[in-house]
């Protein structure tokens, strides 16, 4: 068998005014897995968690030296992944760059016209078209037989046939965590490890561009593959929470009941949460869940004017988002809701609902993010044919930070709104519920809530000072 040396990059951190919580790059972990079920040298160079910067990058690559060089990217980091690729082409000039992401997949033809380093883009789902490259490799000149990938061919820039989506998601190995030093994703000395059973979304919300880079068609893994890799993750991985990676983790509410009754039953112990939507969930589903030690639940409910909820074709209603959030408080459940603000076509009353919604409905956690016009969304083609301004600074594309000049709703105001409600949510009183939740009924999220709005008023009260 044919060895090929690749080696995976999850590109330095964007310089920013605050950090996030480091999350393990779950896409280069299963990619690393299936290069090494075929027999391929894989090297992954983790840059944020081991703290490489695009110089130090230059050596780790030089020092390996590989054939294929694969590098992950997202809208706010795609500038970090792009410096990536010059270091890669500096170090080693004879390998093969690629890049993937959805960020790429949607500017293929722009990303290989401004960037002469790179010469691969994969599209959409990466794992098996990754893999024929490196079956390819060194031989990589003619590539126009590999699905999936945009490159440059006799002077232009051609896009390959799309690739199928792998339709058996049990086939894929588990991902390859010996890669990663897991010692540096824990929170607050926590091992919280992710897990994605389900791919595709029937789904197509206007601000959303997973239908597009997975299918509409729901693909999922069975709920005994699913419940051994939750062991594995707890036996091997020291795991002491779960995360579900899935957008709508409760579509199949059988599969669904099958994964919480097998984790009961082995005995796992593992709190865990999850993200679905308010028209997915009942009592007998939120019970379930709880049975199985879910700690928390999260919707995205977008919205308390309804208007909205239609423009972004979320299909769900103000009623049903108010009724699932109370399902699931009732429940003992920690419930997180996002929401989307200065939409098109909403004016300041508009927004103002949504916040009121917000306070009304009391979650434990919320997150106001502020519309993002992502490559490849129906939110950005309706943006572009109002003719409204859009910033190409895409380290701002984090949807806390406006990035349309929108006329209807200023930037000021919507930065006021978001302040003001996050001064009110975060309040003493707020981190005594939270204390209480996570202390006395043990919530694993309550009690990393606590410490986050502690942090929070520590900085209102340094600020004031």
């Amino acid at each position: 068998m044919k060895t090929t040396k690749v080696a995976l990059i999850n590109s330095p951190m964007q310089e920013k005014t605050f950090h996030h919580p480091l999350l393990l790059p779950l896409s280069l972990a299963y990619l690393a897995a299936v290069l090494k079920k075929e027999g391929h040298e894989v090297k992954v160079i983790d840059c944020p968690a081991c703290s490489i910067d695009h110089e130090k990058l230059k050596g780790e690559l030089s020092s390996f030296n590989p054939t294929l060089v694969g590098i992950t990217s997202t809208t706010p980091n795609i500038a970090s992944a792009l410096k990536s690729a010059d270091a890669s082409k500096t170090a080693v000039p004879n390998a093969k760059v690629i890049i993937g992401g959805p960020h790429v997949t949607f500017r293929d033809k722009e990303t290989l016209t401004e960037n002469p380093a790179v010469d691969v883009i994969v599209r959409g789902e990466g794992e098996l078209t990754l893999l024929d490259l490196a079956q390819k490799a060194p031989y990589t000149e003619d590539l126009t037989d590999v699905n999936g990938i945009t490159i440059r061919h006799k002077g232009d820039i051609i896009r390959t046939a799309p690739r199928a989506f792998i339709q058996n998601l049990d086939e894929l190995p588990r991902p390859a965590y010996e890669f990663f030093n897991l010692e540096k994703y824990k929170l607050y000395g926590k091992q919280f490890m992710p897990i994605l059973t389900s791919r595709g979304c029937p789904f197509q919300c206007a601000f959303c561009v997973t239908t597009q880079l997975f299918g509409a068609p729901w693909r999922h893994r069975s709920a005994k593959n699913v419940v051994d890799e939750l062991e594995w993750l707890k036996t091997e991985h020291s795991a002491d929470g779960i995360s579900f990676y899935d957008d709508t983790l409760t579509l199949d509410k059988q599969r669904l009941f099958s994964i919480c009754d097998a984790m009961a039953e082995r005995k796992l112990g593992l709190p865990w949460g999850c993200q679905t939507r308010v028209d997915q969930v009942n009592t007998e589903i939120l019970t379930q869940m709880k049975r199985a030690c879910c700690n928390e639940v999260s919707f995205g409910v977008e919205s308390g004017c309804q208007k909205t909820l239609d423009s972004v074709h979320k299909k769900t209603s103000v009623e049903q988002n108010i009724k699932a959030v109370k399902l699931a408080k009732d429940e003992g459940l920690f419930v997180a809701v996002s929401a989307l603000v200065a939409y098109p076509g909403e004016t300041l009353d508009d927004v103002k609902m949504t916040v009121d919604l917000l306070r009304k409905m009391q979650p434990d956690d919320a997150y106001i993010c502020i519309a993002t016009p992502y490559p490849g969304t129906e939110l950005r083609a309706k943006v572009e044919n109002l003719g409204w301004k859009i910033s190409e600074n895409w380290s701002l594309y984090d949807t806390m930070n406006p990035v349309i000049d929108n006329p209807l709703v200023p930037a000021a105001e919507i930065a006021k709104l978001r302040k003001e409600f996050y001064d009110y949510f975060y309040s003493p009183g707020y981190v005594i519920r939270q204390a209480i939740k996570g202390q006395i009924k043990g919530n694993f999220y309550s009690k990393l809530m606590m410490r986050l709005a502690i942090g929070h008023l520590a900085w209102r009260i340094k600020g004031r000072l």
